[in-house]
């Protein structure tokens, strides 16, 4: 395996300085891949024009999205310019870089390869030597290289390069904040359901994926939860900034849940740490017991295709979440895995589904699966077409119960026909939910059968 051996001679200019730990850091994390990033570093500034370079920030930061504040002499103090360099360090690079300068290499024969690089391309460069003979060697071949420096531009991390224009010579802590993609989170739930199916135990995680290329030591960090407005991706022009950017600060269990302007913030009680290419889990609150009701629902329109074949109801689990029924924090968007108990005592995966962000007090429908002995078969009996404008059909809805207690079934009907319609005759009384559903509610005895009919006109 290739050993590079650099020798830094010069890195970085006598007149740049270079960026100090951050001594405290606050990260906010979006929904939509999107943080927010507030530090805070000491700044050595010099009096007159000088070069610093804020090392360590996200490989996918926004660099126009920066904002800077010195705690102090900030009236004094102005950035000119602002670079944001990320043309880091690899091999290709380096070669690339050095094409025309000197270079030594030893092969795995002991041969030493030593002068001008004049091609590097295709795993293979081309050396000519200090007696003007030409080598031809491929890179695999190669044991050790030796640069005299680390060529201008390349760099080991990605930086951002200001230009200040300072009147004070002082040591001075200074506030930046930046919004950075590549970091996103996600709240996951566990539910456990009693053996009843009457209540269930409901525990919350966060799950923070961090691929923005930057790590977050040490920091406060706050989850929003909501959908907020982003405008489309306009191309990255460099940020002059010629005039001074002094303004004002930004609005400064295990997560203390509040109200933020429209959306909801969720605060970690502590501090921690969020390393590059790592996925973070943090409890979002205890486990808590709450009511809960199986529904189970036949909509024999669902398949279009499979009209008039045996289909199996589904099967959710509703509960409200209010403080009343156990719970009462709004609850962010997420993946809900269900789990039973067995009569062993193992718990045994029974579904899952997605969540959007629920609110206090309203209810949470989780769907779960398919119910293997609760089954219907939905046919149209009739069909009379009695003038022009109006017509009806009669439909058959057959549901059946294998189970070895009854069972409640809601069945969904939608209305499809154009214009007006009216239920001119039915066997079951039914709940008009909006301009075109109806519901029925009835009770399927143990490995009994019930039949719905009704016979719908409809007026154009």
């Amino acid at each position: 395996m290739k050993k590079f051996l650099f020798i830094l001679m010069v890195f970085i200019m006598a007149s740049s300085a270079l960026s100090a730990e951050p001594k405290d850091v606050a990260i906010t994390i979006y929904n939509d891949n999107l943080a927010l990033v507030r530090e805070v570093r000491p700044i050595e500034f010099q009096k007159g024009i000088f070069d610093y370079r804020y090392t360590d920030v996200p490989s996918k930061i926004d660099p126009t999205s920066v904002h800077f504040k010195p705690q102090k002499s900030a009236n004094r103090i102005a950035i000119l310019e602002q670079n944001y360099q990320y043309d880091l360090v690899s091999s290709d690079k380096i070669f690339e870089k050095y094409i025309d300068n000197k270079i030594s290499a030893i092969g795995k024969n002991g041969q030493a390869y030593e002068g001008t690089l004049l091609s590097y391309s295709s795993g293979s460069i081309v050396v000519q030597g200090n007696d003007g003979s030409l080598s031809v060697v491929r890179t695999d071949e190669l044991t050790d290289f030796r640069f005299e420096k680390l060529p201008e531009g390349l760099l080991t991390k990605p930086t951002l390069v200001w230009k200040f224009d300072s009147d004070v010579s002082d040591n001075i802590d200074c506030e930046t904040s930046f919004l950075t993609e590549g970091i996103n989170w996600h709240a996951e739930y566990v539910a456990v359901v009693a053996e009843d199916d009457k209540s269930l135990e409901l525990s919350g995680w966060v799950s923070i994926d961090n691929r923005s290329g930057g790590s977050f030591n040490d920091a406060r960090v706050k989850l929003m939860a909501g959908e907020i407005h982003r405008v489309e991706p306009q191309p990255d022009f460099p940020l002059k900034l010629g005039t001074r950017m002094a303004r004002d600060a930004e609005a400064a269990p295990q997560f203390e849940e509040k109200e933020f302007f429209e959306y909801h913030l969720y605060t970690l009680q502590r501090k921690a740490t969020i390393l590059n290419n790592e996925i973070k889990q943090i409890t979002l609150f205890p486990s808590s017991e709450t009511k809960a009701e199986k529904v189970f629902t036949f909509e024999g329109q669902r398949y279009r295709r499979n009209r008039n074949q045996l289909q199996n109801a589904k099967v959710t689990l509703e509960f409200k979440n209010s403080s009343s029924e156990g719970l009462g924090m709004p609850l962010p968007k997420g993946k809900v895995r269900v789990y039973k108990m067995d009569s062993d005592k193992s718990l045994e995966f029974i579904g899952e589904d997605n969540i959007d962000h629920t609110p206090r007090d309203e209810m949470v429908r989780i769907y779960v699966g398919d119910a293997f002995d609760v089954v219907g078969e939905r046919k149209r009996m009739d069909r009379n077409v009695i003038s022009e404008r109006v017509s009806e059909e009669t439909i058959e809805i057959s549901l059946r119960n294998h189970k070895s207690e009854d069972a409640e079934v809601v069945v969904v009907e939608r209305l499809y026909g154009w214009g007006d319609w009216e239920i001119v005759k039915t066997s079951h009384d039914y709940h008009k939910k909006d301009a075109n559903t109806i519901e029925f509610t009835v009770q399927v005895e143990s490995n009994g059968e019930t039949v719905i009919n009704y016979t719908v006109r409809y007026n154009r």
